[in-house]
């Protein structure tokens, strides 16, 4: 920006002032001076911005770290490189893993980190981004290979962080500072795929068949109370027979009764209990007389 305004006051300056007094030649010459002066100041002013650092190297030797705002170079003997300090990504393609349980599976992740110490960053590793992309594809492949397919599927939580654990420790020497890993994808082999469904629908039907035994067993128990009880007392089981015909007879259907030994035997019942009571109440009445 002040090389700009520089450049546009010294412009004005030519075009009004000196063909009044110089030749094509002389104007020819600053013209030429205002374009060396122009890129002079172009690789000595730098503006960093809030989110970057910028590392100065001045004749390749390290000196010291500047930023953000404006940044002045000594021309052609100071350099500068600017590294991003904001959060980045890096997605990992699809790797074929062997579990634990000799299992070919596809995985692919995503790593978040970002730069904690720029001069780390630059003098102790040539591309950091590269490197945390290789280092995060053989940690992966090293924790998957370590653990059954049953707790890939079941355990990304634990297996993210003991990625992201492994590749912070490594990269804690390059200034970098992983957040998080995720796993985003597990692909597994067709086969294994319809291994899985067929142990799910025999896991499925085993407990619905322990569920129907305990029914069973249940309803088994109460009908044996309910037999004791009908047992001892007969009259009950015929007024449930009884009751058991009124509700078939709800859904208008015809109905065929015939006596059974159950309903002699209820029939007797009643009429020993009648006789009983008449004879009771003659007696009574005879007392009294």
């Amino acid at each position: 920006m002040i090389a700009n305004i520089l450049l546009s006051l010294l412009s004005l300056l030519v075009i009004t002032v000196v063909p009044m007094v110089i030749g094509p030649l002389e104007i020819f010459g600053i013209f030429l001076l205002l374009i060396i002066i122009f890129t002079i100041l172009s690789r000595s002013i730098r503006v960093v911005r809030e989110w970057e650092r910028i590392i100065i190297l001045r004749l390749g030797r390290f000196v010291g770290t500047r930023g953000p705002g404006l940044i002045f170079l000594v021309p052609f003997v100071d350099r500068g490189l600017i590294v991003d300090m904001r959060l980045n990504t890096i997605d990992i393609p699809k790797q074929e893993v062997i579990t634990k349980d000799n299992v070919t599976i596809k995985i692919d992740a995503v790593v978040y980190y970002r730069v904690i110490d720029p001069e780390k960053a630059v003098l102790r590793v040539r591309e950091y981004n590269y490197a945390i992309a290789m280092l995060a594809q053989t940690t992966m492949r090293d924790v998957i290979g370590q653990i059954e397919l049953d707790d890939v599927l079941t355990k990304r939580d634990e297996i993210n962080k003991k990625i992201q654990s492994m590749i912070d420790e490594v990269t804690e020497a390059w200034g970098v500072k992983v957040s998080m890993v995720t796993l985003k994808a597990v692909e597994l082999p067709e086969g294994m795929i319809r291994a899985m469904a067929y142990q799910a629908e025999a896991e499925r039907i085993r407990r619905a068949r322990i569920i129907e035994a305990d029914a069973e067993r249940s309803a088994a128990k109460i009908l044996s109370e309910a037999a004791l009880i009908y047992e001892s007392h007969p009259i009950a089981l015929r007024l449930r027979e009884l009751q058991t015909y009124v509700d078939i007879a709800k859904e208008k259907n015809v109905i065929i009764i015939t006596e059974s030994l159950g309903a002699r035997t209820a029939s007797e019942a009643i009429a020993t209990a009648l006789a009983a009571q008449k004879a009771s109440a003659s007696i009574s009445q005879e007392a009294k007389k």
